[in-house]
């Protein structure tokens, strides 16, 4: 998620593997654009981002949705959806939607979880931004550092907690 806390570490030779920013080498990923059996990534239409926005809000708050919003707002998006068989809607991965250079926010239907489909729109999404002409993406507080380590090589950028966050907004 892109919550962050006041808390404030010392730098350290080996950081949490929970706390920070991470930074993944778009220049070393292989083929990105490969999406589990009956489920299609895709740009969202235009006509699409009221539907997409709510979607996002009904599932993960206000504050994906702003950032939903801008991604949905872009041309091209600088989003992707999935969509299975029937046109449902079951997940969404943006960039380019904080800061330049970000990845993120990324969600996934609950009930869809497990089938690779997050997996999928990640690796759509960075794709995108590699052909954009990033070397490199920043996926801001994730949450999910050994996911992002394990299936991107992502590196944890030491003292970047709580980053560009600083200063958000705080919901009552």
């Amino acid at each position: 998620t892109h919550h962050r806390s006041s808390f404030r570490r010392t730098p350290t030779a080996h950081p949490p593997p929970t706390m920070g920013d991470l930074l993944v080498a778009l220049y070393r990923l292989e083929d990105l654009k490969t999406s589990p059996s009956g489920i299609v990534i895709r740009r969202p239409f235009a006509a699409e981002k009221h539907e997409v926005a709510t979607w996002v809000d009904e599932r993960f708050g206000t504050g994906w949705r702003g950032e939903a919003e801008i991604a949905l707002s872009q041309v091209p998006p600088t989003c992707f959806l999935a969509l299975d068989e029937e046109k449902r809607l079951l997940g969404f991965a943006c960039y380019d939607s904080s800061w330049k250079g970000f990845f993120g926010p990324t969600g996934v239907e609950e009930s869809a979880r497990g089938r690779g489909i997050g997996t999928a729109l990640a690796r759509r999404a960075l794709s995108a931004m590699r052909e954009a002409g990033y070397a490199y993406a920043v996926i801001g507080a994730s949450g999910a550092d050994e996911f992002y380590r394990a299936t991107f090589g992502a590196q944890p950028i030491v003292d970047s907690d709580p980053g560009p966050y600083e200063g958000r907004l705080q919901s009552k």
